[in-house]
């Protein structure tokens, strides 16, 4: 067996190579920013309160006839989308670091930067100088220090280390962790998880959105891409599926992590249970049926993206690969059998075309013939768990530390 410790930097970003469809990305609107005048340096505490901000004393000195003080790089603008500037080697505070960019997504940037303070490296999350993701930044610290109150072993969700506002952006600094599951399968050409491994990223899993559900904390966007693997090493071991005489160099090995260990991250989407559950929620492929029908969320939204996850792992591609609402319930019906009545007969005014005659309007409703191909093409749920325990078989003990 081939012992090879991988890159440290697993990008959390969507390339060309992607085999399942993904969600467009959403419009987010400019709002008037403040004269760099009066946009200066906030400090927040350590896990501290994340209602106080605190100017820092540097604020006033921060530039002199445009040459930065303390370290700090010169004032850059933000991009059209608001994301912040920034080049490799740039001090973010006199504290960080900039030592590379791990990723980007819909609410900003995640940079790897040292930690000159604890002497270690860490992941920052920059959020983008927009009104609405800074709201949900907010929203993201108060959630994080709830479970850090609850979680003194830090071993369900990633751990915040502090947090402050940088030139209008939301800057969360969190511990370092390895690839998302997502990007493991991608690196790994989206080959599957040995079933046994699956079991245990499941358990970790329930675990984690349980605990979260004891303190009335409802995730609402459960996905690969939420979840990262603890470490980034991983084993290479021959993939006998592949013929060794395949183009691809390397395409007859597949890789495994060495570590099983799971955390759970982005917590921007992450409400209370007492809150309002009448609007959209979760990334498509994993959203649970009540959401689309416009019934109502709660917990059980997790547990279904949960379902979908699991599907995904063992057999390398997203159960439910759409982006129409009809032929996503339908693939739905297709897997599962047929939506419940008591369901169907109390969706929303925006989902009654969805329906007719007390069922749902499939195939007569589709968009097109290749709709109606992609419905039929899935397999029942129990013989897509029955192929992947026969395709995962490969036992878990001789590769997991």
């Amino acid at each position: 067996m081939e012992m090879e410790c991988p890159p440290t930097e697993f990008p959390h970003t969507t390339h060309m190579m992607d085999r399942r469809p993904r969600k467009r990305p959403r419009l987010g609107w400019d709002v008037p920013q403040l004269p760099k005048a009066q946009i200066g340096m906030f400090c927040g505490q350590d896990v501290g309160n994340v209602t106080s901000y605190a100017p820092s004393d540097h604020t006033s000195s921060l530039f002199v006839k445009g040459v930065a003080r303390n370290g700090s790089p010169p004032w850059r603008d933000d991009d059209k989308d608001g994301h912040y500037m920034f080049a490799l080697g740039d001090n973010l505070t006199s504290r960080y670091k900039i030592h590379s960019k791990m990723g980007e997504g819909t609410f900003g940037q995640v940079l790897e930067c040292w930690d000159r303070e604890r002497k270690e490296f860490v992941a920052i999350k920059i959020v983008r100088g927009i009104k609405k993701y800074r709201e949900a930044a907010m929203i993201e610290i108060d959630v994080l220090q709830q479970l850090a109150k609850h979680d003194k072993s830090g071993a369900r969700c990633v751990q915040i280390r502090n947090w402050f506002d940088y030139r209008n952006h939301i800057c969360i600094v969190f511990e370092k962790l390895g690839p998302s599951l997502y990007d493991f399968l991608r690196k790994n050409n989206y080959r599957s998880f040995p079933i046994d491994l699956v079991r245990e990223l499941g358990r970790q899993l329930l675990e984690c959105v349980a605990f979260m559900h004891d303190l009335r904390l409802i995730h609402t966007d459960l996905k690969p891409e939420n979840i990262l693997l603890v470490s980034p090493d991983y084993v290479k071991i021959p993939d006998y599926k592949v013929s060794p005489r395949s183009p691809k160099d390397g395409a007859y090995f597949k890789r495994l992590p060495k570590s099983s260990a799971i955390k759970v991250i982005d917590f921007g989407s992450t409400t209370y249970e007492h809150q309002d559950h009448s609007y959209i929620v979760s990334t498509r492929h994993y959203r649970a049926p009540e959401v689309i029908l416009g019934l109502g969320w709660s917990y059980s939204c997790d547990v279904w993206s949960i379902g979908c996850i699991l599907v995904e792992l063992c057999s390398g591609e997203a159960l439910f690969q759409t982006h129409e609402n009809l032929e996503h319930l339908a693939m739905m019906e297709r897997v599962l059998g047929p939506l419940p009545q008591h369901m169907l007969k109390r969706v929303d005014r925006h989902a009654e075309k969805y329906v007719r005659r007390g069922r749902l309007d499939w195939p007569e409703g589709a968009t097109s013939r290749e709709s109606i191909k992609a419905v039929t093409k899935l397999p029942r749920l129990q013989v897509s768990v029955h192929l992947c325990s026969h395709v995962c078989s490969l036992p878990l003990s001789s590769f997991v530390l």
